[in-house]
């Protein structure tokens, strides 16, 4: 049931295309067509917002959540939340061998068996891209892409890569999908790098022009209550902002990870440079 009901949620949710590279036309019926949106790019909501595209409604339960994670006029807040973490497969790489963190992937003995997700495609990886990039720097890129580093168009696609064994160690991908496949035994392992692990804010917003905003509204107060926000937890593998969310038995805390925070702002004017930048090193 719970499953049914959150994949249900879901698809209810429309996920938004580059908001830089959205022409009026596709604005104008994505604002007639659509009532709520959600992204894993957190610079769409500031752009949207500049725009004036999105209305201001705060959920009750959204004026727990921490600032840093909400709107303060209201117009969104994060709804889901993940890391773009770092994983393995166990059947390849013994616990004592994998690596603890991304300076160790450009170890030869890593070649060829590394996957990645670009951010030509993916607003996780985008963001994550942009993260380690404030880190570690292009230069750091640059390496990597000498080790052959397979790259997938999703950060859904590379925790598969590695699960069946297409390739052993996962360079970024949705934490979620890590731990779906552990539920479903598949042979993974998360890894939280020792230089930070990038935090992913997926807000949700309702369009200005939305086709039944009262419905929205009420859509939007039901969706950060603590039973869904729980239930996005435990079964779709999410992190939740929501104070009155536990996390399940045997997955570490977010107080124990070292993070690398998500900064939308910052990305925001350098976009189009990053997927730039990132295309001239691993190509499309």
């Amino acid at each position: 049931m719970g499953k049914t009901v959150l994949a249900a949620l879901m698809s209810s949710l429309a996920l938004a295309a580059a908001a830089q590279e959205t022409t009026p036309a596709m604005v104008a019926a994505a604002e007639t067509n659509v009532d709520v949106v959600n992204s894993s790019d957190a610079s769409h909501f500031l752009f949207w917002k500049q725009q004036k595209w999105l209305a201001a409604h705060t959920p009750p339960d959204v004026k727990k959540f921490p600032d840093a994670y909400k709107d303060p006029e209201g117009y969104y807040a994060t709804w889901r939340a993940s890391l773009s973490c770092m994983a393995y497969n166990t059947n390849i790489v013994k616990d004592s061998e994998a690596p603890k963190g991304y300076k160790d992937l450009l170890d030869k003995k890593w070649k060829g068996k590394l996957t990645k997700a670009h951010p030509g495609y993916s607003g996780t990886a985008l963001t994550g891209t942009y993260a380690l990039v404030k880190v570690l720097g292009w230069e750091y890129l640059e390496q990597l892409s000498a080790q052959g580093v397979q790259q997938l168009q999703s950060t859904t696609a590379t925790p598969k890569s590695i699960a069946s064994g297409e390739r052993a160690v996962m360079v970024d991908g949705n934490e979620y999908n890590v731990f779906i496949e552990m539920q479903n035994k598949s042979p993974v392992k998360p890894i939280y790098a020792v230089e930070g692990t990038p935090f992913i804010s997926s807000p949700t917003a309702i369009f200005a022009k939305a086709p039944h905003p009262n419905a929205a509204r009420v859509f939007q107060n039901f969706i950060y209550t603590p039973k869904i926000q729980q239930m996005l937890v435990d079964v779709g593998g999410q992190r939740s902002l929501h104070p009155d969310v536990k996390e399940p038995a045997g997955r570490t805390p977010l107080a124990k990870i070292k993070m690398l925070p998500d900064d939308p702002a910052g990305m925001l004017p350098q976009v189009a440079e990053i997927k730039k930048k990132y295309t001239a090193i691993f190509g499309n």
